[in-house]
């Protein structure tokens, strides 16, 4: 299993990204925003947070359509896995991957601090290490979290059983209280929270481990 994590100017979560994959079973490697191919037999593809291009013009605006963009695309197009924490949620929304768009938080106030997310979808090889309805503590770390959709956009995503975590108690003001988001096939799941800062003993916290574990078991069944 080979997961690929892109790393633009501004990224700072890339190598927490990197070791969560390596603790569940990845290899990895660092892709630089200016590459224009994944590396041959890229199974995923890891967004992480941070801050790309120094967030101007918009949070993620710039990094979807940097040089490596494009080769996401047509990776998430092809079935491939997408993983994409925080600034990386931000970039597929930018990029037209996922719907909807994160808008400044409703205190408008940075927010860092661990959280409750309710599993809100199981089916999935992202929720798939977790019992349906489980409430996990995940940290958050972002000013632009705030989740925001039209109506029909939202019903369809609760219709199709999209919304992968929602926030327990909002804390930016997201519509529907939705903390992480898939796409049509599931294969590509964008969220405000870094599972991948739960992930091991050291971290204080472990609830985000079996993410990552889950989609090592599905890979490795497939």
């Amino acid at each position: 299993m080979k997961a690929a994590i892109l790393v633009f100017p501004g990224s700072n979560c890339d190598r927490d990204l990197a070791m969560a994959f390596r603790a569940a079973g990845f290899e990895t490697e660092m892709v630089w925003h200016k590459e224009t191919a994944l590396p041959a037999g890229t199974d995923l593809v890891g967004v992480p947070g941070g801050f790309s291009y120094g967030d101007y013009l918009r949070c993620g605006a710039i990094a979807a359509r940097s040089p490596v963009a494009a080769a996401l695309k047509a990776h998430a197009e092809r079935g491939g896995y997408v993983f994409a924490p925080c600034n990386g949620f931000q970039i597929l929304t930018e990029a037209g991957m996922l719907p909807g768009a994160l808008l400044r938080n409703a205190g408008l106030k940075y927010i860092c601090r661990t959280v409750a997310l309710r599993v809100d979808e199981h089916e999935s090889v992202f929720t798939s290490g977790y019992a349906p309805g489980a409430v996990i503590e995940i940290p958050i770390a972002h000013h632009e979290g705030n989740y925001q959709a039209d109506p029909e956009t939202l019903a369809r995503l609760n219709g199709e059983g999209r919304v992968a975590f929602r926030y327990v108690d909002t804390p930016n003001g997201a519509a529907d209280d939705i903390a992480g988001i898939l796409s049509a096939n599931k294969r590509v799941l964008g969220m405000m929270p870094h599972p991948e800062r739960a992930s091991e003993p050291a971290h204080g916290n472990t609830d985000g481990a079996a993410l990552f574990a889950g989609i090592a078991r599905a890979l490795v069944a497939a």
